[in-house]
């Protein structure tokens, strides 16, 4: 399997397409647009993007769903491990200037403020633990994993930074074919993006069919629709297989008060939600 993914070697993004899928080929991108685009130009490439984090909220993602509408086939909570990284022979007090990707630093926020670091964004975790080790410099770290810090011959001046140490990302793989698993007796998600109508109460009445028959929503996000401020869509992520009676129902009266409705995703429900 080929897994497109942001960042380079050693990104929490590649780690966790590696864990669902040991011995698959990854592909870096420089950008969440580029493993869009390179999964819907290409069957056989998939995109693994991370979609939201239990510490900092949503990742930023939902414009790019939107505009792909790529199908989801498998949800996978990593673990996210922050590590202050260094050059070798460096210490903690020789740091000034940390670097990271904007959501390590705002995970890593008592650490970082504890021991009065300048925070430094870039593009990735992994990028960042790279540019460090080309600057040789000691009062320059990284926050990164420690598959970041063996890949660019880092050390591990202080492990697990992160403010929640049970931080976990939710990671979703994604590609252009449509797919969803048998519906059987395990536990699924089906993901649904939508448009409503414009008429007064809308949201309310479109969401009753849930209500009624008794279906749980585990997440609901609307954001603007391009050049728009008056205009939404809903991303709907609802516990269930979109084959069982009650989904089906529900669906049906939710299509009602839509003016578009594009079912994303139905997969298997990954175990970290039963914890």
């Amino acid at each position: 399997m080929k897994i497109a993914y942001q960042g380079i070697a050693g990104s929490y993004s590649e780690s966790c397409a590696k864990e669902m899928y040991p011995g698959c080929e990854t592909i870096p991108c420089k950008t969440f647009d580029e493993c869009f685009e390179r999964a819907n130009s290409d069957n056989s490439i998939k995109s693994i993007i991370p979609e939201s984090n239990k510490t900092t909220g949503n990742i930023g993602v939902e414009y790019l769903i939107f505009k792909y509408r790529l199908n989801i086939y498998a949800e996978h909570f990593y673990p996210i491990k922050h590590n202050l990284l260094g050059i070798k022979g460096s210490k903690i007090t020789n740091i000034k200037d940390v670097y990271s990707h904007a959501q390590a630093l705002s995970q890593s926020t008592e650490f970082i403020k504890k021991n009065n670091f300048n925070e430094n964004i870039r593009a990735d975790t992994a990028g960042s633990a790279k540019y460090v080790s080309e600057t040789n410099d000691k009062t320059k770290g990284a926050i990164a994993s420690d598959l970041s810090a063996e890949i660019y011959n880092l050390e591990i001046l202080k492990e697990k930074i992160q403010d929640d140490k049970n931080n976990v990302t939710r990671f979703l793989l994604m590609g252009k074919d449509i797919y969803q698993p048998e519906f059987k007796k395990d536990k699924y998600i089906t993901s649904i993006l939508f448009k409503l109508k414009s008429k007064p109460a809308a949201l309310y009445s479109a969401l009753s069919g849930f209500a009624i028959n008794g279906i749980n929503m585990t997440k609901l996000q609307s954001f603007p629709e391009k050049n728009s401020f008056s205009s939404y869509f809903f991303l709907c992520d609802i516990d269930g297989h979109i084959e069982s009676e009650k989904i089906k129902n529900s669906l049906e009266e939710l299509g009602l008060h839509c003016e578009d409705m594009h079912v994303l995703g139905v997969y298997n429900s990954d175990k970290f939600r039963q914890k």
